[in-house]
């Protein structure tokens, strides 16, 4: 098979769309040998800041000298993103090598059981752990896809898990209040596994203390491991040093990785993480920050950070009316000007619906464009005015961040999250 066949392959496999549930998983990876016990892992779930926890952890191990592997979904611009040995992504041959490796297996079960047939997210869970077996790696550090207790990842034994934070997104999947969608993500824990558990709202917190005694998991908050005050990182906002008190308190807890505190400290102050508040110079010395903030929990964190700046001029795009709702409230209190555009994916939604969402109050200018208007060629930005921000999605931050660095995006190998038929 060529490269392209594959992709075209993964792509058709991506468009059944997504199912939650662990036996079509389980089964795949019982004909992998199961690679998911071959190493220790941090399993890691929340509404916002687990991929950006997830890195600070691998930072902090790699930083001590060990092989890691790391698991985080989605990709920004190219699919080997998602897969990463000592932070360096799979390469699109090595990534072709993996999916034909388990297409066998696919074709099999399809054959066989083809009510079993796997996802393209489980797909790409079990080339993940696959690769890490492979790459003998130490340690791995596995990112949920969405939920926790019917995510593909939730298949094995870490040793220790993560909530980060709980907050409404996903509804159509997770429940409608946040007690419903803490017990979706609270279903990672597992007993005798310790569980640390970030800053939740207090009904998720007693909805997660209520399963961690059901069965039998001790949790570690890090409001009390940290009372005075958060570690330090270079990833800007408070929700950043939650999201570092959290992947220290992990660090600390796992005692067959010791860590060195000031070793780890050092660590967190060295995250390359993009599309997190990712500040980037223009020709001109304006700056383009690019974020992707999606939900309302997201947005509230990052609204600090947009009130110090000076009237921005802010791209916006979303793939939900819900949630672009909260997003454009809290972007009219501080942007000078807002340009609605429609992402590249089949969720988006047009910037004319996304218009009629702003304050009739707004006092700036509203216009609608498209990343390709506004990011014409390699290295320009068109936008007017000071600050640039771009916020939204993480779909939308890969879409500009590969127009403006002249990289190719394939749509069709982002996730889908709409239900099997």
């Amino acid at each position: 098979m060529n490269a392209a066949t594959t992709l075209h392959w993964l792509s058709n496999l991506r468009n059944l769309g997504s199912a939650l549930g662990l036996e079509r998983m389980q089964l795949l990876l019982e004909r992998l040998d199961n690679p998911q016990n071959f190493c220790p892992y941090f399993h890691i779930a929340g509404t916002n800041g687990k991929g950006s926890t997830s890195v600070m952890i691998e930072s902090i191990q790699r930083a001590h000298g060990r092989r890691t592997g790391l698991y985080t979904s989605p990709h920004l611009i190219e699919l080997g993103e998602r897969i990463q040995i000592n932070r360096q992504p799979i390469s699109e041959n090595r990534l072709i090598d993996l999916v034909e490796q388990l297409r066998k297996h696919y074709d099999f079960i399809h054959q066989t059981r083809p009510e079993l047939d796997v996802t393209f997210f489980e797909l790409m869970t079990a080339v993940a752990w696959t690769e890490f077996r492979e790459a003998k790696v130490n340690l791995a550090i596995i990112e949920t896809g969405l939920g926790g207790r019917l995510d593909a990842t939730n298949v094995g034994r870490p040793t220790i898990c993560i909530i980060t934070s709980i907050g409404m997104d996903h509804q159509e999947y997770l429940g409608n209040s946040i007690a419903e969608i803490a017990a979706e993500k609270a279903g990672i824990l597992k007993s005798g596994i310790p569980c640390v558990v970030g800053f939740v709202p207090p009904e998720a917190e007693v909805v997660i203390k209520k399963r961690a005694k059901e069965v039998g998991a001790p949790l570690y908050f890090v409001r009390d491991r940290f009372k005075n005050e958060l570690p330090l990182t270079n990833l800007k906002g408070q929700h950043q040093r939650q999201n570092a008190g959290a992947a220290l308190l992990a660090c600390e807890l796992v005692n067959a990785f010791p860590v060195n505190n000031e070793t780890a400290r050092a660590a967190l102050q060295n995250i390359e993480w993009p599309a997190r508040w990712q500040e980037i110079k223009l020709k001109d010395d304006r700056t383009l920050i690019v974020d992707g903030s999606h939900n309302e929990e997201g947005i509230n964190s990052t609204s600090i950070l947009l009130r110090e700046l000076k009237s921005p001029t802010v791209i916006l795009g979303s793939l939900s009316l819900t949630r672009a709702d909260a997003l454009i409230k809290i972007v009219a209190e501080y942007a000078g000007e807002i340009i609605l555009v429609s992402i590249e994916h089949e969720r988006a939604i047009a910037a004319e619906e996304l218009k009629k969402l702003v304050p009739k109050t707004f006092p700036g200018k509203i216009s609608l464009s498209t990343v390709k208007e506004l990011f014409p060629e390699t290295n320009q930005c068109v936008v007017k005015g000071g600050t640039v921000v771009v916020i939204g999605s993480l779909y939308l931050a890969g879409e500009v961040l590969a127009r403006y660095y002249g990289k190719k995006l394939n749509p069709h190998l982002q996730d889908k999250l709409t239900n099997r038929s």
